[in-house]
């Protein structure tokens, strides 16, 4: 499963760096011979085509007779496929909500009921999204060394199995919705990263590293919680529009 989980990851990076593991794998000798010709005239000729990948924060905006879910109300960075398992939890919370109505011609009473399916869907949603966009920065392409002792520590934390590979695993297919154990497991692995670095024997170069690497995990996660709203993930238990009643017949 670990080994899986590995090629997933490097396999959906390959979105955001196609180019620089295309020439890795041309020049490894991986390509197939009936492609390696056409690659090499795209290569030259520059026409290499590539697609701008979006984030967009849920931001709710309650519309009598809408109701927005899916990529169209809240995208994240595709690197973990986590858009469908997002939409699918949505019209989860969706029918949840609905099916103790009977009478849906109030438009505005049941835009207020409704208000509380935006906090409802927020424990998958907001894991799935903080989790796609932080791996999305340890992974992207950086001279910094922190980063790549992040990026290890990640393969390396996962090849520990047990729960070290089933946490992670588990968020990333939104079987576990909790936004806290996202959270222990992304700062489990920077600490492990620091460990590793340090042993067998630290050195200032490295202790210096390994702090930066916390810092870099810092400035990572906490400004995606920041945009994903941190009452809502943590304390959605405070949000008043949970315990909307289902408008009276």
């Amino acid at each position: 499963m670990v080994k899986n989980l590995e090629h997933m990851l490097l396999l959906q990076l390959c979105v955001t760096v196609a180019s620089q593991i295309c020439v890795v794998l041309f020049a490894n000798q991986r390509f197939l011979p009936e492609i390696r010709d056409a690659f090499v005239n795209a290569v030259d000729k520059g026409n290499i085509r590539t697609m701008p990948n979006r984030s967009m924060p849920a931001d709710p905006q309650p519309t009598p007779g809408a109701l927005l879910m899916g990529d169209a109300f809240n995208m994240r960075h595709p690197l973990t496929g986590g858009g469908m398992t997002v939409a699918l939890s949505d019209i989860v919370v969706l029918r949840n909500l609905l099916k103790p109505l009977q009478d849906f011609r109030d438009a505005a009473a049941l835009s207020r009921y409704l208000e509380s399916f935006y906090t409802l869907r927020k424990p998958v949603a907001s894991t799935i999204n903080t989790l796609a966009g932080a791996l999305y920065k340890v992974f992207s392409s950086s001279p910094d060394q922190a980063r790549k002792e992040m990026r290890q520590a990640c393969f390396d934390y996962l090849s520990l199995g047990g729960v070290f590979s089933n946490g992670p695993v588990a968020l990333l297919s939104g079987l576990n919705p909790r936004p806290l154990s996202l959270v222990l497991h992304f700062f489990a692995v920077a600490i492990f990263g620091v460990g590793r670095l340090l042993a067998p024997f630290p050195s200032p170069k490295r202790i210096w590293i390994g702090a930066r690497l916390i810092s870099g995990a810092s400035s990572i996660i906490f400004p995606i919680i920041k945009a994903e709203g941190v009452r809502q993930m943590f304390f959605p238990a405070t949000v008043p529009a949970v315990y909307r009643a289902p408008p009276v017949d």
